[in-house]
């Protein structure tokens, strides 16, 4: 499962940042006026960018329907007004033989077993749910985005993996 990490960036927008399973590292930065600059690591070395593009807003929209569907649009700077602190937003893929398979959010008593809250469930067979109740059942394959601090989301995994809190 690939691991999405994210980053508020000051008077700038956010900055995601995988590592793909061959080893490179890909990183998107997600100006706040709506550009996109997209980096690539290679795992020779991760300080040397071998690759770099700077998208305008409709450009990365279509390049992100090419790629996943993932789409994200930006708000400008006045308008977001929010923090973190120390909540972090996961992407998690339900792996075939990930114990949480057929059950219900409801089932597996998410936020009282993890503390996390699930706010999507994307799934090409069953559509994208955004704030899925707790009669939404996880599939293989599916992904589920979840939102909770560090050790909530190390509970929540530990929850899909096992299937039960």
């Amino acid at each position: 499962m690939m691991e999405i990490r994210e980053s508020i960036l000051p008077g700038i927008g956010m900055k995601y940042q995988m590592d793909t399973a061959s080893g490179d590292r890909i990183v998107i930065v997600i100006h706040d006026d709506g550009r996109r600059e997209l980096y690539h690591f290679s795992q020779e070395d991760y300080d040397q960018s071998r690759l770099m593009a700077t998208l305008e807003d409709q450009e990365a929209r279509q390049f992100a329907a090419l790629v996943g569907g993932m789409v994200y649009k930006p708000k400008q700077l006045e308008s977001v007004e929010m923090a973190f602190d120390d909540l972090t937003i996961e992407w998690y893929r339900i792996e075939p033989h990930f114990g949480c398979i057929g059950k219900t959010i409801g089932e597996l008593h998410i936020r009282q077993n993890s503390g996390a809250s699930v706010i999507a469930l994307i799934d090409k067979n069953k559509g994208n749910q955004v704030n899925p109740g707790p009669d939404a059942m996880l599939r293989a394959d599916a992904t589920v985005v979840a939102v909770g601090e560090r050790e909530q989301q190390k509970r929540f995994k530990q929850i899909l993996m096992n299937g039960s809190g």
